[in-house]
């Protein structure tokens, strides 16, 4: 595709037509082969997303499909005649037409797949949303070989990222589980199974992302433009509460129906109340047009035969009979059409109709909202009524529509706002270098990568040891330079493997790098399956390839109640045992896994006690080793009261901001003491390149080494500043007193 920077005699023909922020936003489309068109009803999104066909098919020379939902197909070939947009034809079979740029429903598509495509266009896209998984799936894996893919929605439900998820995996940007394992973690507080939210840093990072793929516009004043001819009519609601018809006990008052059961049956039993409702209420206007939605075929099926002249699509009907009945009804020659919102709720234009009516609700704000949004939208001159027929005992399912419909009127506020400040944004990047220096220690602000390679020569480091982010679970800063910033282990590897050499070149020979770690879980959203992703083996398999040495490795011990309590791991937990124990799993231990650089270390390491070497004094004992050296370190308590304490840690609350993850914790000073006594001599220099808030240092410098740590946050990079002096004044007090 030609690269489109500015208004050239190429664009002209693509633009003419359009109003300044419908070209806006085809011009910003078109500088991109894969992009998603989030734009509110009656902004003209059928006439965007031809332009851009158009425009795509003439600059490759192969055809476009354009997939749309019922009826929709004539809709948009009409809009191309009005338009002057030649070349587009709606089909049923795509030898039908030798046309360009072919319009189809997506039931057809099946008959379209086996054909080759230039460019793609997914009119209503929400349908990722709405059709079962496998199809979800196979639509995409059959879009992958399309180069040029183009969705609109007037809903791409902006409080539900997982739809935003299957439209990225759709245009071939990230898959859902990559999008999760970068930008959220599961809330482990939600009684929700698949809940997930925005990391705490991840929140400006993960809407640039999706800034870079989607616009969204409610009118055109979101996009700097004036709002005229683009202001929608008043909006009437009028709800006719009846009773619910359930003569099963004795109520004095109608019961709100809670459960899903008493739902059906409290609407059911009102039917024949609702539809007499309805047909006096229509019978009152007989020369406005109506539609009459409904969910249950009782309900269709009762108000056709009640409304003199009423024409009934539903869903056993052919799909030519389905759009010849919608077709008739946009034209005027049905005045009233009954239906379901699953049925013809989407992409549909009825402005000529001002009168809706509902015969009862569900739960699903998306199919309120498009179902109204058929007539109230922009282009409508009058006032739109909606009628709302339902039982005292819906009124739950009222309030809870209204409630989801404010909630997501706030959301899509949100992200017009969210994708407006991340395109005005010339500099992403909140990158900075710096450095601080103390006594014996060196901290930089930046990334591991640039200052290793800067900073730190050859041969020079004694001992490195870290905890490095895990990829996909918690993020501790927004930089895409942050390598927890990666959505799977593959991703991780390949920018662990360049950190590797960095490390073994600046390694003195024989000595070694201990890297703490624990194996990270796979959830069933994220990674289509529950289990472990091995994350201790790629960092084995990644350092071996660097040139490292797998030397070996220590276990540590973690108290599975703990671990239960505050993961809520069903593998863990008592009623799983109870239920069904297939389910059950150990907990996960942490490990420091010790990795040695090749050749004989020029400066012996003399940790043990024994005065032939001339170590009277000694740093560890013989009883110490003996508990070292086992295969597991295990938590302090009665039998190990030199073992690790989970809460010996630096306080990490003073380098926090209101939006940092609960998770995060410094790896426990214990662990480090044992790894700087064992693996590094006095004087020599211990590196941390992901310092946090200096855990490896405060340990290092106490123990008489010096230490260099790299950190990319600026807040925690203040506050390791502090540790580290202040490390040092203790240790200048303790020399003074002694």
């Amino acid at each position: 595709m030609v690269a489109v920077d500015c208004l050239d005699e190429w664009k002209l023909p693509v633009t003419l037509g359009l109003f300044p922020f419908q070209r806006e936003i085809v011009e910003w489309a078109l500088d991109r082969e894969r992009c998603a068109i989030f734009a509110d009803t009656g902004l003209g999104k059928a006439l965007m997303q031809l332009k851009w066909a158009h425009a795509t098919q003439r600059d490759t020379g192969g055809r476009v499909l354009i997939l749309a939902p019922l009826a929709v197909a004539r809709q948009t070939e009409r809009e191309a005649v009005k338009f002057s947009i030649d070349g587009v034809a709606a089909v049923r079979h795509p030898d039908e037409s030798d046309a360009p740029i072919l319009v189809t429903n997506y039931e057809r598509l099946h008959l379209f797949r086996d054909r080759e495509w230039s460019a793609l266009v997914l009119d209503e896209s929400s349908i990722l949303k709405s059709v079962d998984s496998k199809t979800r799936d196979d639509l995409t894996r059959w879009a992958t070989d399309i180069r040029y893919r183009l969705c609109c929605t007037a809903t791409p439900a902006p409080n539900d990222h997982t739809e935003l998820g299957n439209h990225a995996e759709f245009l071939g940007v990230l898959t859902r589980a990559q999008m999760l394992g970068t930008y959220f973690v599961h809330d482990e507080n939600s009684v929700a199974v698949q809940h997930w939210r925005l990391k705490g840093h991840a929140h400006e990072a993960f809407w640039r992302w999706v800034a870079g793929w989607a616009i969204a516009v409610r009118r055109p004043s979101d996009l700097g433009y004036e709002d005229d001819g683009y202001i929608l009519p008043p909006l009437k609601l009028v709800h006719e509460w009846l009773g619910d018809g359930r003569t099963d006990d004795d109520r004095l008052f109608p019961v709100e129906a809670r459960t899903l059961d008493e739902r059906r049956t409290a609407r059911l039993a009102s039917t024949d109340d609702r539809v007499a409702a309805t047909a006096a209420a229509i019978a009152l206007e007989p020369d406005e047009p109506w539609i009459v939605w409904c969910d249950y075929n009782r309900e269709s099926e009762a108000l056709a035969r009640a409304i003199p002249g009423a024409v009934e699509v539903r869903g056993p009907d052919s799909p030519e009979s389905k759009e010849q009945a919608l077709m008739d009804f946009a034209e005027g020659r049905t005045r009233v059409l009954v239906t379901k919102p699953s049925i013809c709720g989407f992409g549909l234009n009825w402005q000529h109709c001002a009168r809706v009516a509902f015969v009862g609700l569900s739960d699903s704000y998306e199919q309120w909202y498009q179902a109204i949004r058929r007539c109230w939208r922009f282009g409508q001159e009058r006032p739109v009524e909606v009628f709302v027929f339902a039982s005292e005992a819906e009124r739950v399912v009222i309030n809870n529509v209204q409630r989801k419909a404010t909630e997501a009127e706030k959301m899509m506020e949100q992200i017009v706002r969210y994708l407006a400040d991340a395109r005005a944004s010339r500099d992403p990047s909140t990158y900075h270098r710096d450095v601080a220096e103390g006594d014996g220690w060196t901290l930089h602000l930046g990334d591991s990568l640039e200052v290793l390679a800067e900073s730190v020569e050859d041969n020079s480091v004694g001992l490195s040891v870290f905890s490095p982010p895990f990829p996909g679970m918690y993020v501790y800063s927004d930089s895409p330079r942050d390598l927890g910033n990666t959505y799977d282990l593959r991703e991780f590897a390949r920018g662990m493997r360049t950190l590797a050499g960095e490390l073994l070149r600046v390694t003195m020979p024989g000595r070694s790098c201990a890297i703490h770690l624990c194996q990270t879980t796979a959830q069933k959203v994220r990674d289509g399956y529950v289990g472990i992703k091995d994350f201790r083996g790629s960092v084995i398999k990644t350092m071996e390839r660097s040139g490292w040495v797998y030397y070996g490795e220590v276990a540590i011990d973690k108290d599975p109640q703990v671990k239960a309590i505050r993961t809520k791991d069903q593998g863990l937990l008592f009623k799983s045992l109870a239920r069904d124990s297939a389910k059950m799993h150990m907990a996960l231990a942490d490990y420091v896994l010790q990795f040695r650089k090749p050749g004989d270390n020029p400066q012996p390491i003399l940790a043990g006690v024994s005065e032939r070497y001339g170590n009277p004094d000694g740093w560890i004992t013989s009883e110490e080793w003996i508990e070292w050296a086992a295969p597991v370190w295990y938590r302090a308590g009665k039998d190990y009261p030199g073992g690790i304490r989970e809460t010996d840690v630096l306080n990490v609350r003073q380098a926090r901001d209101e939006r940092d993850e609960r998770h995060l914790a410094p790896l426990q000073l214990g662990v480090i003491e044992r790894c700087v006594k064992l693996w590094s001599a006095p004087g020599d220099l211990v590196l941390s390149p992901f310092a946090g808030i200096g855990s490896e240092g405060v340990v290092a410098l106490q123990h008489g080494r010096r230490f260099v740590g790299v950190e990319l946050k600026p807040a925690y990079w203040k506050v390791a500043q502090r540790n580290l002096a202040a490390s040092v004044s203790q240790m200048s007090l303790l020399t003074a007193a002694t």
